[in-house]
């Protein structure tokens, strides 16, 4: 197939040129878009690259608060020593995603964008009650992620940062696929000062927090209590790597390692 290529100079730029046509496709690292084109599932008339603009890249931490730029890779959120001391289970969390190529080319802020059902940064971004910040609006993590491969971008919209308060604690645990290294369940938990906050990746068509675990949690921070919740599997996901009744099992158990390793 043939496809137009432009190199953003700004976000504004790149913003301007997806708007102007309905068919081009913001290009973050590509390691989600890239696969679907060779896989016939995707085929854009226009690619724009955000990969040249730095003031999407880096990491700040201050004021209680952690903030992402959307371009910055998997392999630079896990190597940050600031992050690594400020939320270490976020750290963690980014050097497990995939293999050193796709950490070396994939960006939060693709993954956001993308919001695939078994994705992990989702997990955390809505454990932790991060906020994700466009070139329009500010949005809550908990009005973000809505659906399968669906979020509240608006088309055309184009995510520059995340930011994540500072929790307590947080731990995350996941139960991969061996070839992708998805989560077939993975589970983030984080004590907040509004209490605890649980979401679970991998397990139904999109991320999603237990309400169930969270209460448990907030009764006693132990993984004793997160993992004598039982999680019903109505609308989890069932296919070959795994039931429904299985992810629902799963569920608690990771949740109480997540709680240990908090």
């Amino acid at each position: 197939m043939t496809f137009a290529y432009q190199q953003a100079t700004s976000v504004a730029d790149a913003a301007q040129a997806v708007r102007g046509n309905s068919e081009a496709k913001i290009l973050a690292g590509g390691q989600s878009l890239l696969a679907a084109i060779k896989q016939g599932l995707a085929a854009p008339e226009a690619l724009i690259d955000l990969s040249g603009l730095a003031d999407l890249k880096g990491i700040k931490i201050d004021a209680g608060k952690v903030t992402i730029g959307a371009m910055t890779t998997h392999a630079a959120v896990a190597a940050s020593m600031d992050l690594a001391a400020a939320i270490p289970a976020l750290a963690d969390l980014a050097g497990r995603i995939g293999d050193r190529q796709v950490r070396n080319r994939g960006t939060i802020g693709g993954s956001l964008a993308n919001n695939d059902p078994a994705a992990c940064y989702p997990a955390a971004v809505l454990a932790l009650g991060a906020t994700i910040h466009t070139d329009r609006r500010s949005i809550a993590a908990d009005d973000f992620f809505k659906g399968l491969y669906e979020t509240a971008l608006a088309e055309g919209e184009i995510i520059s940062s995340v930011s994540f308060p500072i929790p307590e604690k947080a731990g995350w645990q996941k139960f991969k696929q061996p070839a992708s290294r998805f989560s077939i369940v993975g589970v983030f938990v984080a004590k907040t000062a509004g209490g605890a906050r649980v979401a679970v990746t991998g397990a139904g068509s999109c991320v999603f927090r237990t309400t169930a675990i969270e209460a448990a949690l907030n009764s006693s921070w132990t993984a004793a209590a997160a993992q004598a919740v039982g999680i019903s599997d109505e609308g989890l996901n069932n296919d070959l790597h795994g039931s429904a009744a299985y992810r629902a099992a799963l569920i608690p158990v990771l949740a109480g390692r997540a709680v240990a390793a908090a």
